[in-house]
């Protein structure tokens, strides 16, 4: 889709998530809750099973699965915690879209269990992690991007990369064509 036609259908492009992202004047925190019981984070989190006991945590999603600097399977986790693992680069290359509903189908699953809280992490907790919890608040929330993204930045610091942002408007576009077809979806 152009970008004369992405706005023609109310989305943005780009440079305007990227402007949107500018607006947050929050500080980088090791976690923060962005949606209720769902909590992005870094790896130093993801790292610290006593931390994430006491934030309540039972669900933890790895965007950066056996990337160098995050330690992390159901063996590491063992009974305490449900892992789920997404090998995912934060490149301007990596296809991160081909992981979107997996992550949200996970998470979207976890919280539906009482008393569950859902932590998802990448190493730092700005790009790859954010675009999985953007997906699953399009997904599974039936939020557009735009007020997905400004209900985390309310919250969190977050950075998707650029390929990140696209792959994303990409989901929105196909999203808003789906429910203007059938408005129930």
């Amino acid at each position: 889709m152009t970008a004369a036609r992405a706005k023609q259908h109310g989305l943005v492009d780009v440079k305007e998530l990227e402007r949107i992202l500018d607006t947050c004047k929050l500080d980088l925190t090791p976690v923060d809750e962005v949606w209720p019981n769902l909590f992005i984070g870094s790896v130093a989190i993801a790292q610290n099973r006593t931390a994430l006991k006491k934030l309540g945590i039972t669900h933890v999603l790895n965007a950066a699965h056996t990337k160098q600097g995050s330690i992390g399977d159901q063996d590491y986790y063992g009974d305490a915690f449900v892992y789920h693992g997404i090998a995912a680069d934060d490149s301007s290359k990596f296809d991160i879209n081909v992981y979107f509903r997996q992550a949200a189908d996970f998470i979207h699953k976890s919280l539906e269990k009482k008393d569950a809280k859902v932590f998802v992490h990448c190493i730092m907790g700005v790009s790859r992690s954010s675009t999985l919890v953007l997906a699953y608040l399009m997904l599974k929330r039936r939020q557009k991007l735009r007020i997905a993204m400004e209900t985390l930045i309310q919250r969190r610091a977050i950075y998707p990369n650029r390929n990140f942002l696209s792959q994303l408007l990409e989901l929105d576009a196909q999203l808003q064509r789906k429910r203007r077809l059938c408005p129930i979806l």
